[in-house]
């Protein structure tokens, strides 16, 4: 692994350009700005390798007097200085890019390519109606999700009949040239062995996978609340090498209801009541889920007072239900007229107890 040529740099570069170049590729390759890429991150630790190298007067000393030789070993599958060849003179389009030559020491082969790796899980959200959440409901939605090629069953090449391997001349080796200067590497086509046995498959372009858009259907069973997430196995992103498909997660979110409100697994319904209802009492209907039902309030009812009417509430996990909890809100007439005016201060009158005594200090 040549130290200069993963900075793109000659052996007689300076320091100053030797940090120019680290800067550069750095802001390129740093994990900061490629989160989770791994090629980036190998890309990124050999340039700060070779920096800290090149950068150190004495580590460079010694790095030169030992002819270029890293420490680390370079990956089966990079280029080499193949020497001098002065028949031949590649220019213009004919000759290599450093870019090209580079192409193996700037984006290394993944190390685990091949084995077996997981498909990422996907994430999906569905809204359905108060009542929906308490009865269950069956939903359809459209998921966009990597599947496997069905030409190349996912392996990303298809088997063709042996033959030479076109990219190598069936030498094994592909070389550039740029200038006088001859470089060579492992035909990655073949593998080294001239032989070509697959060609990479063109309708996945080799990835093994496909994006496509499918309808998943989800049950959402009773009870679900805002917030709660289903999982759905394996219908996530297929996986890659064998390794198993990823998962769908689905956020609910239920939309809420104008009467209605849940805690738990009790519902509360507040119900305006009258004055006189709330002094004398009084029986009339509520609506439930369920259709309406008949309440009795005591007389002397007070605002924020609570009823309850058992098993009319949202379902619980053990299959039962919860509570329905009507909540009194007293609500005053408007008066306008002199005999309703009159009612009300006899009313006073008969009761003339202090209402906010208990604020006295």
């Amino acid at each position: 692994m040549d130290f200069y040529v993963i900075l793109g740099l000659g052996p007689g570069a300076s320091s100053a350009e030797i940090k120019r170049a680290y800067r550069r590729l750095s802001r390129l390759y740093h994990p900061g700005v490629n989160p989770g890429d791994r090629q980036a991150q190998a890309v990124f630790e050999r340039v700060t390798q070779a920096y800290e190298t090149l950068s150190d007067p004495t580590r460079r000393r010694d790095y030169d007097a030992a002819g270029g030789l890293a420490t680390a070993e370079a990956p089966a599958t990079a280029f080499e200085f193949a020497g001098f060849d002065f028949s031949i003179a590649a220019h213009g389009t004919d000759a290599a890019t450093f870019s090209e030559l580079f192409a193996d020491v700037l984006h290394p082969a993944v190390a685990n390519e091949g084995k077996a790796e997981q498909g990422a899980d996907l994430h999906a959200t569905v809204t359905i109606a108060f009542e929906e959440s308490l009865r269950g409901v069956d939903r359809q939605i459209v998921v966009t999700r990597q599947v496997p090629c069905g030409a190349c069953g996912g392996a990303g090449r298809v088997r063709t009949p042996e033959g030479r391997c076109p990219h190598c001349q069936a030498t094994g080796n592909v070389r550039w040239a740029r200038g006088h200067m001859v470089f060579s590497k492992t035909c990655a086509a073949c593998g080294g062995t001239g032989r070509q046995r697959f060609h990479r498959c063109d309708v996945c372009a080799a990835h093994g996978r496909l994006v496509r858009s499918e309808p998943i259907s989800v049950h959402v069973p009773a009870g679900v609340v805002t917030g709660s997430r289903l999982r759905i196995e394996a219908r996530g992103n297929t996986g890659r090498g064998g390794g198993r498909n990823g998962d769908l997660f689905i956020d609910v979110h239920v939309q809420p209801h104008p009467l209605f409100r849940r805690e738990g697994d009790h519902l509360y319904l507040t119900v305006p009541v009258a004055v006189h209802e709330a002094v004398l009492g009084a029986r009339f209907e509520v609506p439930t889920l369920d259709g309406h039902v008949k309440v009795t309030i005591p007389p002397g009812t007070q605002t924020g007072q609570q009823f309850r009417i058992s098993g009319r509430g949202a379902p619980t996990a053990s299959g039962a239900r919860g509570d329905l909890i009507i909540e009194a809100k007293l609500v005053l007439p408007a008066i306008a007229d002199e005999r309703s005016k009159e009612l009300m201060r006899e009313f006073g009158r008969l009761n003339a107890h202090d209402v906010r005594r208990d604020l006295q200090l």
